[in-house]
């Protein structure tokens, strides 16, 4: 039997709980999948160190992904353009079923091998490409063929999964196997499973982004003024860059098109002039 899909013990008379108790075991059980994660960080590096190459080398970055997962994966992608800078495509969630099961469960998409191999090719995935597959259960078919598409054409392939030895593991280059166990309520994996499948991909997308050059420090650098908040950020990194009051930083800012790296370089350059004058 599959871990994700064992009974916990622990939580066997959970409807007898109390709901602190409820809480607290839960909260026991969401650590166990912090846990996991950390027991994957050599393959996790692995796999930041193949992606980064891809992206740097012009490549995307595809999470592909059936119910919990898939949306997982399509968040995680969607974050990517505010928080880096990055074009809308250059990091892309695609899910089993489409844009309408993001908020309606259509359980059985994931049983669609073809529509995982079609969907790739809609989106154009080609040998330069890197493609994330995203199963719990390691079984999901619409996962797999969408691997095994991707890895005949050349593409670089991760499985991400809760089943070491599952489909997806096979079908994929490398594998991330999280050992989340069983689920609080049994083979609910949008609860530990989930959660590993989340933080993993944040590591991913930043570790990747970093590499890449879209951070500076710690600092977002490639932020883009789209609301008041954003545009206070932005005012905030180059404050803390370049030791400015957050007036002469926005100054600056709408000098330069609200672009961080142009800023802090054109305030480098006219420092070097005052230098050499």
């Amino acid at each position: 039997m599959l871990k994700t899909e064992m009974r916990n013990e622990k939580s066997r008379h959970i409807d007898k709980m109390d709901v602190a108790s409820m809480v607290a075991l839960i909260n026991e059980e969401n650590r166990r999948a912090v846990e996991a994660v950390a027991a994957e960080s050599v393959a996790i590096a692995a796999a930041v160190e193949k992606i980064s190459a891809s992206l740097q080398q012009g490549g995307r970055l595809f999470y592909v992904g059936a119910g919990t997962s898939g949306r997982i994966g399509v968040m995680d992608a969607a974050e990517c353009p505010p928080t880096f800078g990055v074009e809308r495509d250059r990091v892309v969630g695609i899910m089993a079923g489409g844009e309408k099961c993001l908020s309606s469960a259509a359980e059985n998409s994931e049983d669609d091998g073809l529509a995982g191999e079609r969907d790739l090719i809609a989106h154009g995935v080609s040998a330069g490409d890197a493609v994330v597959g995203l199963s719990a259960s390691g079984g999901a078919e619409y996962v797999v063929r969408a691997l095994e598409y991707a890895r005949k054409i050349g593409a670089l392939t991760v499985a991400v999964t809760s089943n070491a030895g599952s489909p997806i593991t096979v079908a994929a280059e490398m594998s991330i196997c999280p050992d989340t166990g069983a689920e609080v309520v049994t083979g609910s994996t949008r609860m530990k499973a989930g959660t590993a499948q989340k933080l993993i991909l944040n590591t991913i997308s930043t570790c990747a982004m970093i590499r890449c050059g879209y951070v500076y420090e710690n600092l977002m650098i490639n932020l883009r003024p789209q609301n008041r908040k954003l545009r206070g950020r932005m005012c905030g990194i180059v404050s803390e860059i370049t030791g400015w009051e957050k007036e002469r930083s926005q100054k600056a800012l709408e000098e330069n098109g609200w672009n961080i790296r142009r800023t802090v370089t054109e305030n480098e350059k006219k420092e070097e002039g005052c230098k050499n004058a």
